[in-house]
């Protein structure tokens, strides 16, 4: 019996929905990059980063992770320590205009609301939104652990948790100019939990898929749009992609329950898992995410243009392109970048990793 891979069968789906292979006619929209914003003290490095790598080499979106810092004015309480002011923001702003970058701010809604021992700020101020409040931040934190903690989260259906989190991404897009908001939703591991009064027993993937829409309407309103990573689309289990890259915890039937209009981020780092394709069948436009390894990132550029090849117009057009992400500070990015070989090992494995996007032309 003749074996085929998964991507083998992907390819296949495709082109079975076309009904012949298409022309040669791949197009790359999206060459981008998913970073961290950068301190008060980076953004001058980070503006010369933008005009001397990032725009001269056709980046031209950016997705910045703010988070909380940045000087909000409508909630001072959930700034950082030392955050971004509309100045510095500004200045980011008309570098990236100047070389027609589009400016994606991101602040992360609904998991990752902590890290290892510290709870996020809006934990740490609004203790009345954590989904598990019975859960103790530990004070050595280890993976894996009885409670199965990675990163809090907050419960989506605590009255008043919208009322301060869209405050944040109102602010945020008012201070970019953006039209486009990622609101990250992945590893989201706590929802529907037994501890939380309002969750326990609901099921996850309505849970999530409500969330999802919730937060895509706000934006609709304000003629933005919502992008989001696609892991917890995913069925971790039936795919064998397993927790992290995908879901484990019932929450991928939201796929079919969210506006088509949301933008897939599709992160996959140790394997080109064709799952672009399932998430194109699915009516969803896609960006494909590497991180620290340059031979998946070829691989994922050769599904790209794959996936194009073997699709009709209406599958074709969803496929739009590469996306690095860097998981460290933009500062100590950007010194690896300009010294590689001075860089720790897994700085260097995603700057070869972000040469290898760069290396990808647009049309």
């Amino acid at each position: 019996m003749t074996r085929i891979s998964l991507a083998s069968l992907a390819l296949l789906m495709a082109g079975m929905v076309s009904g012949q292979s298409s022309p040669d006619t791949s197009k790359m929209v999206i060459k981008g990059l998913a970073i961290k914003a950068p301190s008060p003290a980076g953004v001058s490095p980070f503006v010369d980063f933008i005009h001397k790598v990032l725009g001269p080499t056709g980046i031209n979106t950016l997705i910045l992770r703010v988070d909380h810092d940045y000087a909000y004015t409508s909630r001072p309480e959930l700034r950082s320590d030392d955050p971004l002011t509309a100045t510095m923001v500004a200045e980011i702003r008309t570098a990236c205009e100047k070389h027609g970058i589009r400016i994606v701010p991101q602040i992360n809604l609904l998991g990752h609301q902590s890290w290892h021992s510290n709870a996020s700020k809006l934990l740490e101020v609004y203790p009345e939104f954590d989904e598990t409040p019975d859960i103790s931040l530990p004070k050595t934190y280890h993976w894996p652990n009885e409670d199965s903690l990675y990163c809090k989260s907050y419960c989506p259906l605590h009255p008043d948790v919208h009322d301060v989190v869209f405050d944040l991404v109102d602010e945020l897009l008012t201070a970019f100019g953006a039209h486009d908001f990622h609101a990250g939703m992945d590893e989201v591991f706590y929802l529907g939990h037994e501890q939380c009064p309002r969750c326990a027993g609901k099921n996850r993937a309505a849970l999530y898929a409500n969330e999802v829409t919730l937060i895509r309407n706000h934006l609709e309103k304000k003629g933005c749009k919502l992008w989001i990573w696609g892991d917890r689309l995913i069925d971790g289990k039936t795919t064998g992609i397993g927790m992290w890259e995908a879901s484990n915890n019932g929450t991928h039937p939201a796929i079919d329950s969210i506006p088509k209009d949301v933008m897939i981020c599709d992160w996959h780092y140790d394997r080109a898992e064709p799952t672009a394709a399932y998430f194109a069948l699915k009516g969803f436009e896609v960006i494909t995410c590497p991180w620290n390894k340059a031979s998946v990132a070829l691989d994922q550029i050769r599904d790209f243009h794959a996936f194009q090849q073997s699709s009709n117009s209406t599958l074709r057009s969803r496929y739009l392109g590469m996306m690095q992400t860097v998981w460290t500070s933009a500062e100590q990015f950007m010194e690896a970048f300009d010294h590689p070989e001075a860089a720790a090992e897994n700085l260097r494995n995603q700057v070869e990793c972000f040469k290898t996007v760069l290396s990808m032309e647009t049309q």
